[in-house]
């Protein structure tokens, strides 16, 4: 059985919220920053990962 890679969107904000996107079946609203070094920040929830345009193909 294989386990489906996380989600990836790539956004033009620094600072983003994540609440799962599945209504009821996901999870509490949290605020994220991107790093401006790293250029990426995963959700502590579902582990989505959220890649600044600028950083978009490199990493």
């Amino acid at each position: 059985m294989t386990i489906d890679a996380p989600e990836t969107k790539v956004v033009d904000s620094w600072r983003i919220a994540c609440d799962g996107g599945e209504g009821a079946l996901g999870h509490p609203r949290v605020w994220l920053q991107i790093p401006h070094d790293t250029g990426f920040v995963e959700c502590p929830y579902c582990d989505a990962k959220y890649v600044h345009r600028d950083f978009e193909g490199k990493v």
